[in-house]
């Protein structure tokens, strides 16, 4: 495999994917999604935009001084001062990125009131300052695909001219097609001076469900680079999958023989993690990470796989780093065994980290006979997402349901305090929410809320995820239990958790989706 068919991954989980409304993530959370990422061989790392708030700043910082392989890349509005903070949040990496951008349509030429003199001036003046700031500078010109054909050349020529090394054409709105996709890498590459010294990479918005398409379309036309997200995390209906095309060049290698530096095993992993986050939950019959992409219920199927199991599977479950041998787990299973299976999971944990959720095992495997693989990452998901460092912590719940009326008694942990209520309600869950309601009070909205089975059964793990919403901010809450009320509550009050702790940090700086709402 030659260098020129070598395909970069520039993964945009922590920003792109971040800006979906309700996935915002924690400090923590992004570091530790960041140095999965690295270590999973993800090309640059998108890792937020660090004028929108102090906090972004902070995280992108961090993971620049933290990132051992990947280029770290922090993202810029066309204005010296997004630059210049972008600059001093990318520095520390080893090998950093500023990636600026600035709306070439029509439609997005109007929001600055800039004719296209003025915006071809506003490219020059701050290409050449992030240039002369750092020697890896990627500029998009957001909404490309809308923009007229002649007055892209020239813009793209303006930032090659500059020092651009990369040139992003973002798909912005997933409004092309796969033909139009290629079609645009071939002209640039044709007409614009010097377009064959620099990478072109592409931006596909999946609001037509053809980013994929797209993303492959131009990587066959010429572009070296695929901007993604794991799961098609992003706005509105989601970015390039990373998934999706790394798997697609992988089992496709006949027809698109293109290489990246990806390890595969590890897709699985930083998939369910990212769900678990973000709060948002893979879809059952997602491609390659959906929990229904191995398996077979039709008779037909069955019995092919049964004989060949390359009549019906195209890829291997272990090429994503999923465990092809579901082993039953139960209560009589020691301490070895679960850390070998949670090793097979993805999860390597340190001795404290095994004897706590060693423990949260075996209260399980008392309330349910068999524990399977999704039990298990249901487990280490609540165990994450609900420590004992939380403000508030969920203590003792009991519910009562009938015929005339439902009321719950709940105990929770507010700081170092212990609260008592009885609260009643419309239902169990409403009730639950009510009294939570009246020991911690609040006027957060709750935006979503539902309920996943773990695996099937009646004595089957509820995962139930929340998001909520408080003068603006979003926060999401995640929990599983057996017991799906207290599962709901743990969820509800996680939540709180993160919107308390968003709320503390209401001062550090600008609301992250406001300033980031022109963003490719």
């Amino acid at each position: 495999m030659t260098d020129k068919n070598r395909v970069f991954i520039f993964d945009t989980t922590l920003r792109d994917g971040e800006q979906s409304p309700g996935a915002t993530m924690t400090h923590a959370e992004k570091l530790e999604i960041a140095q999965m990422l690295d270590e999973m061989g993800v090309d640059i790392i998108e890792a937020g935009f660090p004028i929108a708030s102090e906090g972004d700043f902070a995280a992108v910082s961090e993971i620049a001084r933290q990132a051992r392989n990947s280029v770290i890349c922090g993202l810029a509005r066309a204005q010296l001062p997004d630059i210049d903070r972008c600059w001093e949040a990318v520095r520390h990496a080893k090998r950093p990125r500023i990636h600026t951008f600035i709306g070439t349509s029509p439609l997005h030429r109007a929001i600055p009131g800039l004719d296209m003199d003025q915006m071809a001036e506003r490219i020059e003046q701050t290409v050449t300052h992030a240039r002369n700031l750092c020697d890896n500078v990627q500029w998009s010109p957001m909404d490309a695909t809308r923009t007229e054909h002649d007055y892209l050349c020239r813009v793209v020529e303006i930032a090659i001219r500059c020092g651009a090394n990369t040139i992003n054409i973002p798909d912005t709105v997933g409004y092309t097609a796969p033909r139009e996709s290629a079609d645009l890498i071939r002209m640039l590459l044709e007409r614009v001076p010097g377009a064959d010294e620099v990478v072109f990479a592409t931006h596909c918005h999946n609001d037509l469900g053809m980013a994929t398409a797209n993303s492959l379309a131009a990587v066959e036309a010429g572009a070296r680079q695929i901007e993604c997200t794991i799961n098609g995390l992003g706005e509105r209906a989601g970015n390039t999958a990373l998934e999706e095309v790394v798997m697609a060049m992988r089992v496709r290698n006949d027809i698109m023989p293109y290489s990246t530096g990806i390890d595969t095993t590890k897709i699985m992993g930083l998939s369910r993690r990212v769900a678990q986050v973000s709060g948002f939950p893979v879809q059952f019959n997602k491609a390659i990470v959906g929990k229904n992409a191995f398996l077979h219920e039709s008779g037909i199927h069955q019995d092919g796989v049964l004989k060949n199991v390359e009549t019906f599977e195209i890829m291997r479950p272990a090429d994503i780093g999923l465990n092809e041998a579901n082993i039953v787990m139960g209560k009589h299973s020691g301490r070895a065994a679960l850390r070998s299976k949670l090793r097979d999971l993805g999860y390597d944990l340190g001795d404290n980290q095994l004897k706590d959720v060693f423990v949260r095992f075996k209260a399980l495997a008392d309330r349910k006979k068999e524990i399977y693989d999704d039990d298990l990452v249901a487990l280490m998901q609540d165990s994450t997402a609900n420590t004992e460092d939380d403000y508030l912590q969920v203590k003792h719940l009991r519910v009562v349901c009938g015929s005339d009326g439902q009321s719950a008694d709940l105990t929770m942990i507010v700081g170092d305090e212990e609260k008592t209520v009885h609260a009643t309600g419309d239902g169990p869950v409403d009730a639950c929410f009510n009294a939570v309601k009246a020991i911690w009070p609040h006027q957060a909205r709750l935006q979503l809320y539902q309920v996943h089975a773990v695996t099937e059964g009646t004595d089957a793990q509820a995962t139930v995820s929340v998001r909520m919403e408080e003068e603006g901010r979003i926060a999401t809450g995640q929990a599983a239990d057996t017991d799906t009320i207290l599962a709901s509550v743990k969820a509800y009050v996680g939540a709180l958790n993160r919107l308390k702790v968003r709320r503390e940090m209401v001062g550090e700086g600008a609301d992250k989706k406001q300033v980031s709402m022109y963003s490719h």
